[in-house]
């Protein structure tokens, strides 16, 4: 008589728990991108930024803008003094790839001048979120802090709404009786019905709006300048005009203040700005070399 196979309850159940650990969808199996999406695909990683290293700072501004930054440089008779001023401090740093500073401090008799130098490499490091991109918000945040004044409503937004004071056939306005029809107290005298000179919109000692703190359209990706006034001391009073500028994945900082030796002085905005932007400039250039 042919004997039936025989199988016990413990092989059967090895068997059951055998499969399921080799079973291509048993409970517990998960997909392989740990961030979700469909099985089998990987999210897409967001490309690195342009710049992979930074110049190195204290070799990033040249003697010929250092003399015209810091005046007090060429009043020096000590060439090692000179030379040390020309080099600069550079800041403290554990990686020169990431970030790179520079300080110069020198007094000349008419102020003591100084300037500071920033580069930074932002790295993100999430891989949906590109270098440029974190880049851009860690920019946006430094421009937000700097206050910078709302922009100026256009002639269009500023005119009065329709509705008001129409031409008269004599070329006045009618309705307003302080427009000044020829032959008026305090017109020009004329009689032509020419209109007066605009008088000044702003006082003396108001900053002119091409000089307030502003974005600057033509540096890098993105820019703005800040110029800042201390009047709180008792001192001199000490100016300080700020550009940052964005290029890449790349934020660049330079902040140049001076302060007058005489206590009846004030810096120059104008010429301080311009200073600025020529040296902004100059880095923005050596960034793509």
């Amino acid at each position: 008589m042919q004997r039936k196979a025989y199988v016990s309850g413990a092989a059967v159940l090895l068997a059951a728990v055998l499969a399921g650990c080799t079973g291509g969808s048993g409970v517990g199996s998960s997909a392989p991108d740990s961030k979700g999406g469909d099985t089998g695909t990987t999210a897409p990683v967001a490309q690195p930024g342009k710049y992979r290293t930074l110049p190195e700072a204290c070799g990033a501004v040249d003697h010929d803008t250092l003399d015209t930054l810091l005046p007090g440089i060429q009043e020096m008779t000590d060439e090692t003094l000179q030379e040390k001023a020309y080099a600069g401090e550079a800041t403290l740093t554990y990686d020169t790839d990431r970030r790179d500073g520079c300080d110069w401090k020198v007094a000349s008799t008419a102020a003591t001048d100084h300037l500071f130098v920033d580069f930074e490499r932002v790295v993100s490091y999430d891989n949906t979120v590109s270098d440029e991109e974190k880049a851009g918000e860690l920019y946006g945040t430094r421009q937000s802090g700097a206050d910078l004044p709302e922009p100026a409503a256009s002639a269009s937004e500023s005119a009065p709404a329709s509705g008001g004071a129409t031409p008269s056939p004599s070329g006045g306005a009618s309705g307003s009786p302080s427009s000044g029809a020829s032959g008026s107290a305090g017109g020009n005298g004329s009689g032509s019905g020419a209109p007066s000179a605009p008088s000044a919109t702003a006082s003396p000692s108001q900053t002119p709006a091409d000089l307030q703190p502003r974005v600057l359209d033509d540096l890098g990706d993105e820019a703005f300048l800040d110029d800042k006034l201390n009047t709180g001391s008792s001192t001199a009073q000490q100016r300080t005009v700020t550009v940052v500028f964005r290029t890449s994945n790349v934020i660049v900082t330079i902040e140049y203040s001076e302060q007058p030796t005489s206590s009846t002085d004030t810096p120059d905005s104008e010429e301080m700005q311009d200073r600025a932007q020529k040296l902004a400039r100059k880095l923005a250039s050596r960034l793509n070399d």
